[in-house]
């Protein structure tokens, strides 16, 4: 049977791949699918086969350009602060104006299910005022579920072996818990003005979902002790935007060096500094360097050594087939690309979930991670290690291996085409 689906999102750079392949895969089941999110998505959207819809009220981003993205100084306010500016920009401070689009959209065609992204608490609210079955759909790990005995997101913890480890992620879990209650007026304020009664507990609004949908895989991810009941791993979708274009090696067929990838994320996350460190590195090893700057740093002015070369955007896909290894920020989808390719990896993570996806990468022995002010000296060292020991691509490959016969293609479909036939949601009038 067909049925209509209402995807609610926004651009937060790895967040949108995935969306692109969820949209995609239902369409090719035959179902109708609806996108709202900011108007620099809609070319992909389209693309993807969904009808798009723009925000009206919430965050509405025309470009990619630094200046419009709400979290481009995600450090900026110091330890905790770039989370606080998501909740405050984009998860719960807006939550009222995200609900309110949601439910003009839903007023005017219903859906059968309601596909918010995991971070944008007022499609919640929306879903939850309108008796409409809601999912969550998360682009990597976890972050609004708690999965017992997995370590909670944010600095990048390996699961606790020692009591002095168990204390430190209790510890992170208050403070993370602390600084979401704090946003419960916020919310409650949200919830109050589409009816609704107000909570005693931030994450009791996520909880009312009725999936969880992670585009990783468990494969990917620490054990966990007992997965909640709605929560599923649907594999990671490696969709790729219409804006990365094609890509012609610039050097010769015959050129036998190691191509190195630097690929520092799409969004603004002040890592030219970083990549050009990168570049010096690598100026005196043997090597030929491919960045990648990505929309946000597009045409930025980097010192290029004689042996690498920038580009502004390229298909990772086809590059990763050729690269030896990968350098990057440890974004979910760039970490997920560089493993399907066997690809082991040189973590540089900036904050968001990118900590912790280095975690898993440095834990299966798929890569190193360094800070991303490390120095010259130490990344040289490091990208000549990854190129030198093959123990690195070997456990690359078979992380790689693990997660692509993990979950089935059909997960996220089947999920969803499952939680539409269950129940027809009413939309008040």
């Amino acid at each position: 049977m067909i049925r209509d689906f209402l995807f609610a999102t926004w651009e937060g750079g790895g967040n949108i791949p995935p969306t692109l392949g969820a949209v995609r895969r239902l369409v090719e089941r035959g179902h109708r699918v609806r996108v709202l999110a900011d108007d620099v998505l809609r070319p992909d959207m389209t693309a993807a086969g969904a009808s798009f819809v723009p925000w009206q009220r919430a965050p509405n981003r025309p470009d990619r350009t630094p200046a419009s993205d709400p979290l481009r100084d995600w450090e900026a306010e110091g330890e905790g602060g770039g989370l606080i500016r998501l909740l405050d920009r984009i998860s719960i401070g807006p939550a009222a104006a995200y609900a309110a689009d949601t439910l003009e959209e839903l007023r005017r065609q219903p859906a059968d299910v309601v596909v918010s992204c995991d971070l944008l608490f007022g499609p919640m609210i929306a879903a939850e005022a309108t008796g409409t079955r809601l999912a969550l759909f998360g682009p990597n790990i976890s972050f609004v579920t708690p999965i017992p005995g997995v370590p909670p997101m944010g600095p990048g913890m390996m699961p606790p072996a020692t009591p002095e480890e168990h204390a430190q992620a209790a510890a992170v879990r208050a403070w993370f818990a602390d600084v979401m209650t704090a946003q419960l007026p916020v919310l409650n304020a949200a919830r109050a003005g589409f009816g609704l009664r107000p909570l005693t507990d931030t994450f009791e609004q996520p909880a009312r979902a009725n999936r969880v949908l992670l585009a990783t895989s468990r494969a990917f991810d620490f054990p966990a002790e007992q997965l909640p009941p709605e929560l599923r791993y649907v594999g990671p979708m490696l969709e790729q935007p219409h804006w990365v274009g094609t890509w012609q090696s610039p050097w010769s067929e015959a050129d036998a060096q190691p191509l190195v990838l630097v690929a520092l994320s799409s969004t603004f996350q002040n890592q030219a500094a970083t990549i050009q460190t990168v570049l010096d590195a690598a100026a005196e090893l043997p090597v030929r360097v491919l960045v990648t700057r990505g929309p946000a740093l597009a045409g930025a002015a980097l010192r290029l050594p004689d042996n690498a070369v920038a580009v502004d955007v390229a298909p990772h896909d086809e590059v990763m087939r050729v690269a030896s290894i990968v350098v990057t920020h440890c974004g979910h989808g760039t970490v997920m690309r560089a493993l399907a390719n066997g690809r082991p990896m040189l973590c540089l993570p900036m904050g968001r979930d990118q900590n912790d996806n280095a975690a898993r990468v440095v834990a299966r022995g798929a890569g190193l991670r360094l800070t991303p002010d490390a120095k010259l000296t130490e990344m040289r060292t490091a990208i000549a290690e990854l190129l030198r020991e093959p123990t690195f691509a070997a456990a690359a490959r078979r992380l790689g291996a693990a997660i692509a016969t993990a979950e089935p293609r059909s997960a996220l479909v089947d999920e969803l085409e499952a939680l539409a036939s269950s129940f027809r949601g009413s939309v008040a009038a």
